[in-house]
């Protein structure tokens, strides 16, 4: 059964049974606990935690995954994936374990065709319920095992969503390891399902078994998840995942780069970095199509990890050429019909990996060199051991796994100090999980208050499309993300109504400012809106006079000068998205967004910079299709028919099933749940004030819209005219003029350093003539406040570079300027042959003017704050110089 298969025949079953089927979520979850989408219920959340309605009691989907905890893994066991797809079936406060454990057994066993004899379960330790309910569908006591919070009780790792699970487990056979059943081997009985009894809340703690358990959710929930690929490799019949009709393709296209056979699963290297190079492909192709791109933090490390250890493997093969391109592509055109993003964004996914294999490619070379001289060291010193944090710095910062550290120190003879490594790493994961988990907890108390509200009063009624003002009633008053009963005077606050005209900050475009005013005179300014959680709009601002209490009825009014200005920023970020894409190509995705009053800033995925005469096209495109005026309008459907019409998601922006639209009259259709003007000339013009790089394949935009960009216009105008008027040229001829000036200019100031060059080699003759002989040398010392320290510097080099050859001697001079000493000391190749040092001369010196000496080569420096000591620091600088030269009375 190939997957295409397995996939329509999972959906069928569960659609055939009452389950709507949803598409899946984006890799980048609407979740800020989480870097990446793990599992199918992420999207879930707020129906399992009650804090929003699913649109239907049971869903079923496809979810695309990523989860890098078992990254290690990968090719060294038949079942381990960084990317897979979870096929699962949910149910919200409606069926239970009763229905979720016969689908299961049902769909595997008569539709799937797996023999009931290979499959075992396995349950939470006291789930006596699930373990009748399995013997009821014909399952043996023999095949039923019970287990631990560590293996059957389910969470995403943080708190929220959890429960007991039981999972559903194929017997591969002999060849695959030990008798026992999933307890003793779980890569015989490799687990295939898993059904999560969703009843519990969880508290803050660790992964496994760390945690609180903080109560009973809201109603009692299935979330399932069976794996499409360990399932594909029993039903094809194949080893590993790797060989599945999903990774075949790309695999065979790794063994042509390499040109060998992958040898199977025999437990080699070659074995691993094969099934690793096929297995990252498809994960590199999955996350750049959902926006992630490679960078040193966050979603973007995952991603660069992933790509650079596929590219590891690969030189370990032999593959030396570029490769991660192909691989990639391979992805694509396998997998592009079943997942239509992939082919969408095979430009880009081409780019961004071409692009990090020749910067690791590098950064390989580079490590080479810094193990390569760790080595030596280590050698030189006759040590049998590498650091470990050398190790450690070759795996943080040129991405070198520790495995292909120990192989080259073992070729060079040495062992590493692994303990030392494994040590300073585990420091670095566990400063990570407690920054994190501290920012983590802090928010996630605070939402806790928004979630009560939300439960207790329902979602805002947001009233901002239509209307500027509304009367409504205050629900409630926080500080510090609390509820409190009054708020007076001067206190900072939050405020929640049932009723709001204020927009909260979304999709890149600023939350609404205004007023909330009282009956009784009380005044809050709103500086500030946003989600508190989905659906709970969240004012933030600062009582003016009286006192502010819940259940106070207030009018809310919208500063409308200020919601113009955002929605005229929002509808010209529509156009430039369009006109960006029109002139740099499809590739140009939105990857953030910043919609102010007035101004806009755009990041976008693009490869190299945008040049004026790109951005002037793009302005001029942007303006000119603006003056067309094409009508805004906006309009709403189902995502999938919006997807179907070549509506464009913006990034950051969240979605349901039912999802609002505005085109911008032909150019752009976009998904998008902010505020807009209603005819293109009201957002114009756009003057567009330059682009930046913001990281590895993003650039950036920046522009300001309406009158912000009229204003600034007027201030360039009035510049221009004064530098007009400052060299006397009308505007059009200011260029030329000024090209004109700064020519003769830069004439005159190579005439005046030419000049000055022979003043100082004049200077230096000069000085060179008032030589003393000192013991078996020549010293050359004075105080010149007339010039610079650079100049000080030239004219030493110039004194040494005219000594009579085989006559030792030293230079030394002084100079004070704006408060500051700074004295040169020099010596001549001969002192220099004898290991004779400038900056010894100057030690004690600088400590005199408040400061230190230093410098290489001939010349040395020394300076410090204390101008008024200069003297004395020269003084003691000539002695050091007598005392190099010989302690005799001068001649």
């Amino acid at each position: 059964m190939r997957s295409s298969d397995i996939r329509r025949t999972f959906l069928d079953y569960f659609t055939a049974r009452g389950h709507t089927p949803v598409p899946s979520s984006p890799l980048i979850p609407d979740d800020p606990t989480l870097l990446l989408t793990i599992a199918g219920m992420n999207q879930f959340t707020p129906y399992l935690l009650g804090d929003a309605t699913p649109p239907a009691p049971r869903l079923t989907s496809v979810q695309k995954c990523v989860r890098t905890s078992d990254i290690d893994n990968v090719g060294r066991t038949t079942r381990h994936a960084t990317f897979f797809e979870m096929l699962g079936n949910f149910s919200f406060g409606d069926y239970f374990k009763a229905d979720a454990i016969t689908y299961a057994w049902e769909l595997l066993t008569r539709h799937y065709r797996l023999d009931p004899d290979r499959l075992w379960i396995t349950v939470y330790t006291d789930d006596d319920e699930a373990v009748g309910l399995w013997r009821r569908v014909g399952v043996r006591d023999d095949r039923i095992q019970r287990l631990g919070t560590a293996d059957n009780y389910w969470s995403m790792g943080v708190p929220g969503p959890a429960g007991p699970s039981s999972e559903l487990c194929y017997d591969r056979g002999p060849a695959f390891g030990v008798e026992g059943g999933p307890a003793a081997d779980p890569e015989r009985y490799v687990e295939l399902w898993n059904l999560v009894f969703m009843q519990d809340l969880r508290g803050e703690g660790g992964v496994k078994e760390d945690f609180p358990i903080l109560g009973a959710l809201p109603s009692r929930n299935i979330d399932t998840g069976l794996g499409l690929d360990r399932l594909a490799a029993i039903l094809q019949d194949v080893e590993t995942v790797c060989q599945t009709d999903l990774l075949a393709p790309t695999l065979a296209l790794v063994q042509e780069r390499a040109g060998r056979p992958f040898p199977g699963r025999d437990g080699s290297d070659a074995s691993v970095s094969f099934q690793v190079v096929a297995e990252h492909a498809r994960t590199t192709a999955f996350l750049i199509a959902d926006g992630v791109l490679p960078g040193n933090e966050g979603r973007g490390y995952v991603l660069r990890r992933i790509m650079r250890r596929a590219i590891r493997h690969a030189r370990s093969l032999g593959i030396d050429a570029p490769v991660l391109g192909a691989v990639t592509g391979s992805v694509v055109a396998n997998l592009g019909g079943a997942w239509p993003e992939l082919a969408a964004q095979r430009g880009l996914i081409e780019a961004v990996t071409t692009r990090e294999e020749e910067s690791f490619t590098g950064t390989l070379r580079q490590g080479g060199r810094l193990l390569d001289a760790a080595i030596g060291r280590a050698r030189q010193a006759h040590s049998g051991r590498l650091s470990g944090e050398t190790a450690f710095e070759l795996h943080d910062t040129y991405g070198f796994p520790i495995e292909l550290t120990v192989e080259a120190a073992r070729a060079a003879g040495l062992d590493v100090d692994e303990e030392r490594y494994a040590t300073l790493l585990d420091a670095q994961r566990r400063r990570a999980r407690e920054g994190g988990r501290g920012r983590d907890a802090a928010t996630r108390r605070r939402t806790e208050s928004y979630r009560e509200l939300l439960a207790r009063h329902g979602p805002t009624d947001f009233v901002g499309y239509t209307d500027d003002s509304t009367e409504t009633e205050l629900l409630a008053v926080l500080a510090d993300g609390r509820p409190v009963g009054s708020a007076g005077e001067g206190d900072r606050v939050e405020l929640v109504l049932r009723r709001s005209p204020f927009y909260a900050e979304s999709g890149g475009q600023l939350g609404d400012g205004g007023r909330i005013r009282t009956a009784d005179g009380a005044l809050v300014e709103i500086t500030d809106t946003r989600y508190g959680v989905a659906g709970l709009h969240v004012h933030t601002g600062r009582v003016g006079h009286a006192e502010l209490r819940p259940g106070d009825p207030v009018l809310a009014e919208v500063d409308g000068a200020r919601r113009a200005a955002t929605a005229r920023s929002h509808s010209a970020t529509h156009v430039l998205h369009a006109m960006l894409r029109r002139v740099l190509g499809g590739h140009a995705r939105q990857q953030g967004s910043l919609v102010a009053p007035g101004r806009l800033r755009f990041d976008f995925t693009h490869f190299a910079p945008v040049d004026q005469n790109e951005l002037d096209t793009i302005g001029t495109l942007v303006d000119d299709y603006l003056l067309t005026d094409p009508e805004v309008r906006v309009w709403q459907a189902s995502r999938a028919e919006a997807e179907a019409a070549g509506a464009i998601a913006f990034f950051g922006d969240r979605y349901g099933e039912q999802v609002r639209i505005v085109d911008i009259g032909d150019a752009s259709r976009e998904l998008c749940g902010g505020t807009h003007v209603g005819h293109g000339t009201q957002a114009g013009p756009v003057r567009i004030l330059g682009e930046s790089s913001v990281g590895a394949g993003v650039r950036r935009i920046e522009a300001l819209t309406g009158g912000d960009a009229l204003r600034y216009a007027d201030t360039e105008r009035r510049i221009l005219a004064e530098v007009g008027r400052l060299v006397g040229a009308r505007p059009e001829e200011l260029v030329a003029t000024l090209a004109r000036r700064l020519d003769a200019l830069a004439t005159a100031e190579a005439a005046l350093r030419r000049h000055r060059r022979d003043e100082l080699d004049s200077i230096a003759g000069a000085l060179l003539g008032r030589r003393r002989p000192v013991g078996a040398g020549w010293l050359v010392s004075d105080r010149r406040d007339d010039l610079t320290p650079a100049e000080l510097r030239t004219v030493a080099g110039g004194v040494l570079a005219r000594s009579p050859a085989g006559t030792p001697m030293v230079v030394v001079l002084a100079t004070a300027q704006e408060g500051r000493a700074q004295l040169v000391a020099g010596l001549d190749r001969t002192l220099l042959d004898r290991g004779a040092q400038p900056r010894d001369l100057l030690a004690e010196a600088g400590r005199l003017v408040g400061g230190g000496a230093g410098g290489t080569g001939g010349l040395a420096n020394a300076g410090g704050r204390h101008a008024d000591r200069i003297g004395a620091a020269l003084s003691r600088a000539e002695a050091a110089a007598r005392n190099l030269l010989g302690s005799h009375p001068d001649r």
